[in-house]
């Protein structure tokens, strides 16, 4: 017995040797493995290397999609619930998406109107442009969104008081219970609605900061935003988009040409008009030219707004729907020939093909195009377009000529064109179970009346171009006379000739750079390379 004990200790002895050394020796092996793999990866160029975690995880999802298949098939009742849970997220991600997009057009109306103003104004033009939307949706959720939207009578709403109420979202149709019954037909939560209801809202206020510039007082037009979209705009909104006596009588704006736009502009005409002209606009009859002083953001900013218009417009299903595609087509098309007339316009009727025309040609095709987009085939979407490219010239001179004094032309981009907009829907319409089957009965107005369907679908828009004008320019003027005759709505004269940066903000945009008015305020055309001739109008719109 002690003579096997012996044996196998020996045994054993003998062996761990040999099992050390056989570990060593694959440690080695493996170490070497690992080294030579690691330095075929450093040999691969980095776009290689890059790929190789995106082949592991691709393996991994092979191998985890084959395991799921073996999953037991999930009930009727579960895959349906399924489906309309995806559905509702594919709708409000798509819709918050849009609403991004809208909101960044408040990055482009600021670069665009602080461009085409002064340098001195810089400072002023970007704080309002920043601070009117952090208004707006404080305006807009206490008091706006129910105005426009709750639940009340054929003018105004009544319920819905800082998004309070019954709401059960996404439900929609006879499913809906809630005080938000004009918005009953998308099917997304109450916070996707608000959302991209408050950006629209916030670019009705934005569209006046251009037309007053550079001689409003700050806190003035801080005060009249608050109104305008807690007040004026959520009323004539509800007219035509919160089930009111508009829209029963026939009245249709697919983006807001009149809801948003018009609404926006003729708020703007009337702070132009009541605030007169800039100091030295206007010198012995002729109107001199007060250039912006970067084209190059003003450019930018356009482009900015081109882009967020493919929120504003095909967002406006709010829904992913197959129509998206038709009205981004539309939207861009009136824009791209809008821009072309507007060039070639400028160019015979200036003489030249003014930056700032084109820019405004390439907004009034947006405008124009903004209530038709998804009720137009595209041929009559670029005839809209053009003929809103055609307008906005001829507009921008004439409201030089009769002393309204827009430095950006928010008036004729967005009140003249916005009307032409509204107007194009009942010419052009295509109707209900048109050639292009674009939308059905009671989903968009009747067939257009240069398209063979009479007066039926024209007639209500005028109704509503008139109502929502005279409606706008009744309260906002009431509006800007009380601010008028309390606070005072022009800075003084001083101050608007050493600049609203320093006058109302205490500091300036571009510090240490030169500025281009001399102590009186009165700019000499000669500096600018321009003559005065009777009509002239100045290079910045």
């Amino acid at each position: 017995m002690k003579l096997k004990l012996k044996q196998k200790k020996r045994w054993r002895d003998q062996r761990r040797p040999l099992s050390a050394s056989r570990y060593a020796s694959s440690s080695v092996r493996t170490n070497t493995f690992f080294a030579q793999l690691h330095k075929a990866i450093k040999r691969l160029s980095p776009t290689w290397r890059a790929c190789i975690p995106l082949s592991i995880f691709i393996v991994l999802a092979w191998g985890y999609a084959a395991v799921a298949q073996d999953a037991p098939a999930a009930s009727p009742d579960r895959t349906t619930q399924d489906l309309l849970d995806l559905r509702v997220g594919l709708d409000t991600l798509w819709v918050c998406v849009a609403a991004f997009l809208v909101f960044f057009m408040n990055a482009g109306f600021g670069m665009l109107e602080t461009g085409f103003c002064r340098q001195k104004n810089a400072v002023n033009i970007l704080a309002k442009n920043l601070i009117v939307f952090a208004l707006s949706t404080v305006a807009f959720w206490a008091i706006g969104f129910a105005l426009m939207f709750g639940d009340g009578n054929a003018f105004f709403g009544t319920n819905g008081w800082f998004l309070t109420g019954a709401d059960n979202s996404p439900s929609t149709g006879d499913a809906y219970q809630g005080v938000f019954s004009a918005l009953n037909w998308t099917g997304v939560p109450l916070g996707a609605k608000f959302l991209f209801q408050l950006v629209f809202a916030g670019t009705a206020a934005t569209i006046v900061s251009g037309a007053v510039a550079e001689r409003i007082k700050f806190i003035d037009f801080l005060i009249f935003s608050l109104l305008l979209v807690g007040i004026a705009y959520p009323i004539t909104g509800h007219w035509i988009w919160g089930g009111g006596w508009l829209a029963d009588a026939g009245f249709w704006d697919f983006a807001g040409s009149t809801v948003v736009h018009s609404v926006g502009g003729w708020a703007a005409l009337m702070g132009a008009a009541i605030l007169g002209p800039r100091l030295g606009k206007y010198q012995d009859g002729v109107s001199v030219a007060m250039p912006g002083h970067n084209m190059s953001i003003a450019m930018l900013g356009c482009l900015i707004l081109w882009l967020g218009w493919f929120g504003f417009n095909p967002g406006s299903t709010m829904a992913v729907s197959p129509s998206i595609a038709h009205i981004a087509l539309t939207t861009n098309i009136a824009a791209s020939t809008g821009g072309i007339a507007a060039t070639i316009v400028a160019w015979v009727y200036l003489g030249k093909p003014d930056l700032s025309m084109i820019i405004n040609g390439i907004l009034a095709g947006l405008v124009g195009i903004t209530a038709a987009c998804a009720y137009v085939s595209l041929p009559w979407a670029a005839v809209i377009g053009f003929i809103a490219g055609i307008i906005v010239v001829f507009s921008v001179t004439w409201f030089d000529k009769i002393r309204i004094d827009d430095p950006v032309g928010a008036t004729s981009v967005h009140l003249v064109c916005g009307i032409w907009g509204t107007l194009a829907v009942g010419l052009f319409a295509e109707g209900p179970g048109g050639v292009l089957n674009l939308y059905e009965e009671g989903a968009g107005p009747l067939r257009g009346l240069l398209l063979g369907g009479g007066f039926g679908a024209l007639l209500p828009q005028i109704i509503g171009v008139l109502s929502v004008g005279g409606f706008t320019v009744l309260i906002t003027t009431i509006f800007w006379y009380i601010l008028k005759a309390t606070l005072g709505i022009r800075v003084t004269p001083q101050e608007e000739i050493e600049g609203l940066d320093i006058g109302e903000h205490g500091m300036e945009a571009y510090s240490g750079f030169l500025k281009e008015a001399d102590a009186s305020g009165m700019a000499d055309p000669s500096v600018y390379g321009a003559t005065r001739r009777p009509g002239d109008v100045s290079s910045t719109y």
